[in-house]
């Protein structure tokens, strides 16, 4: 694999059982070019093996004043340099190239891993791990797939040097071979605290990483309540935090370092005065001593590498932990999703077995709970982006959850592209990326609705208005204005009109939404859900709030409580009949809903009614200005 040539067709279905089971996975799958850049390894460290003997050489023929075998001697100290030039630049591009491709198959993998999951990742993973993942940890992957070639071709080097220095001159010879074992595992112990370090140093950090982007996810609450300052002292703690223990952690990588560099210092110096005595005894050449010397030397750099790959595996082994982590989510444990577009998609009723919600087909469904938390949980549930195993037993181990039914067919056996073709689900907090209002709704649709139509029906005129004002070189389009990044420059009121107007463009066979009136007034509320009716009328709506302006113009309200349907019926009815029902409405607790129960039964002065009576003057009055 290329560089060129990315990305990666297909990166593969990787092994998530563990950290270094995944790092396997990724050496197994770029065996080409790990083969390729250990072949050019070995012949750059071969080329560098080859100067000691030609030193040696050239030495000795100057001693022995022989000019044939000096002129020799340097024809083959200048094929060596050629080869170690050579050979470094393969090496270096091979390997870089091997980081290269393994980093943009993690990051492939990530980033399908993210699309499949949706907003029920950061629901499982924290939103500062995920970034953490998608950057750093990444690119330490890469370095241990990069440096994993170079450590093998550099243990080949060692061996074969100290193979041919005990066979050149077994009386040193046999020195260094002893020798070279002990340097490479004299690091052995330190690493496990080494490690440590390092493990705390990025646990630290992805807090940080955590803490900053829910900091500027906030900014704007944060400076509306003057709470910038205390969560800037927050981060700035954090960051003391991560630095503290980078030192801590350097403190011991510098310490094996120094180990590094000590021992192989006493072995030359050992190997000098005992070769130095040799010599002077006459049991070898000088030559041979500068040989041995030389080789012993060079011997340095890829002993250098066994501390490199050590470093690397203990900062990509967490790493790896991490990625798989994420990459161990599913989406469900069914069939491949290899394939999508199926030439029919499932239709009729959607219904959900774990808490027997039943959306009828046509119909629009309004959806009442008094946790927010569980109504977003059951939201994404039914557009089949929860993962089919959720909360542990008593064991640890995670639980099975049925799979939510359209027309009979379990979303979580349909491909992905089709579940959510046939079930789209808008969350609570809808993100607008940026760009044109026109490449907004410039989303995969049926094509039934217009992006004019959806507006309409979402109420974005003033919005229109406000793109129309801010439009600079599109002659007041709005549909040409940009929006900036998540919609910063709207109101949370104009964010959420312009996603819900996204959503209704796709026309989806079932439309999911979590509070879209959540940030409107009561009087553009009302008039956004009349348009949520007229427009998909026909088609299968399910709305989640406890605003009983929406709630009375669906066809059907279930109240979930403590994750099961404990009412169905009209938003009247269950006003009037339902005690738990009236108190999550009108916001009434404990003896208050007690004594308000019978007054809703019997009076028509009830605030619940008095917001009913709003709604249909509301609507009066838009009927009146349409006909006006």
């Amino acid at each position: 694999m290329q560089i060129r040539d990315l990305p990666y067709q297909d990166p593969g279905d990787p092994d998530v059982r563990s950290g270094p089971r995944f790092l396997v996975w990724l050496g197994r799958n770029q065996l080409k070019g790990q083969l390729t850049s250990l072949c050019w390894g070995l012949f750059h460290q071969l080329s560098l093996a080859g100067l000691p003997l030609a030193a040696g050489l050239a030495v000795q023929a100057v001693i022995d004043r022989s000019g044939a075998r000096l002129a020799l001697s340097g024809g083959l100290i200048l094929l060596l340099g050629i080869g170690i030039a050579v050979g470094d630049t393969m090496l270096h591009r091979t390997a870089v190239t091997n980081w290269i491709t393994a980093a943009a198959r993690v990051q492939q993998l990530l980033a399908r891993r993210t699309a499949e999951l949706g907003s029920a990742l950061t629901r499982r993973v924290a939103a500062g791990e995920v970034v953490a993942v998608s950057t750093g940890d990444v690119e330490k992957i890469g370095w241990f797939v990069e440096a994993l070639s170079r450590f093998l071709a550099s243990a080949v080097a060692l061996v074969l040097i100290c193979v041919g220095l005990v066979l050149y001159l077994p009386s040193l010879g046999v020195l260094v071979a002893l020798s070279v074992p002990v340097l490479a595992l004299t690091m052995l112990p330190l690493l496990p605290r080494a490690t440590r370090r390092a493990d705390l140093q990025r646990e630290k950090a992805g807090k940080a990483t955590e803490l900053a982007s829910d900091t500027v996810a906030g900014l704007r609450v944060l400076r509306g309540i003057g709470g910038e300052e205390l969560f800037l002292g927050r981060y700035r703690r954090a960051s003391q935090e991560v630095r503290r223990a980078a030192v801590h952690s350097a403190r011991m990588w510098s310490l094996i370092s120094a180990v590094q560099v000590l021992l192989p210092g006493l072995l030359l110096i050992a190997l000098v005065g005992y070769g130095a005595g040799l010599a002077r005894d006459g049991e070898i050449e000088v030559g041979q001593l500068v040989t041995v010397f030389n080789s012993a030397m060079l011997l340095l750099y890829p002993l250098r590498t066994v501390e490199e790959i050590a470093m690397a595996y203990s900062f990509s082994r967490p790493s790896a932990q991490r990625a798989v982590r994420v990459l161990s989510l599913r989406r469900h444990a069914g069939p491949s999703e290899a394939t999508s577009g199926s030439a029919t998609l499932p239709s009729g009723d959607l219904y959900d077995p774990v808490t027997g919600l039943l959306a009828a087909e046509g119909l629009f469904t309004a959806v009442v709970c008094g946790d927010p938390d569980e109504a977003g949980r059951l939201a994404e549930r039914l557009g089949g982006h929860a993962p089919a195993e959720d909360t542990p037993d008593g064991d640890g181990a995670p639980q099975p959850v049925a799979s939510v039914l359209l027309g009979g067919t379990a979303l979580d056996e349909l491909p992905l592209a089709d579940a959510r073709t046939a079930v789209l689900v808008q969350d609570k907090d809808p993100v607008l990326l940026s760009g044109t209002l026109r490449e907004l709704l410039d989303v995969p649709a049926s094509g039934a609705v217009r992006a004019e139509d959806a507006l309409s029906a979402a109420h974005c005129d003033d919005v229109l208005d406000a793109l129309a004002q801010a439009s600079v070189d599109t002659d007041g389009d709005p549909m040409g204005t940009r929006i900036t990044e998540r919609g910063r420059s709207l109101s949370g009121g104009q964010r959420q009109r312009l996603a819900l107007a996204r959503s209704l463009v796709t026309d989806p066979e079932v439309l999911v939404l979590d509070e879209p009136t959540s940030a409107v007034d009561a009087h553009t509320e009302a008039r956004v859900g009349a348009g949520i009716r007229e427009l998909r009328q026909g088609r299968t709506t399910v709305v989640f709030s406890s605003s009983p302006l929406l709630l009375d113009l669906a066809d059907r309200v279930a109240l979930v409580h403590d994750g099961t349907v404990v009412a169905v019926g009209p938003h009247r009815e269950l006003l009037h009949t339902d005690t738990l029902y009236r108190s999550v409405v009108t916001r009434e607790t404990g003896d208050e809903g007690a004594v308000a129960a019978p007054r809703a039964v019997s009076s028509r002065g009830t605030a619940a009614d008095s917001t009913i009576d709003e709604l249909n003057s509301l609507r009066q009055a838009g009927e009146i200005e349409e006909r006006a």
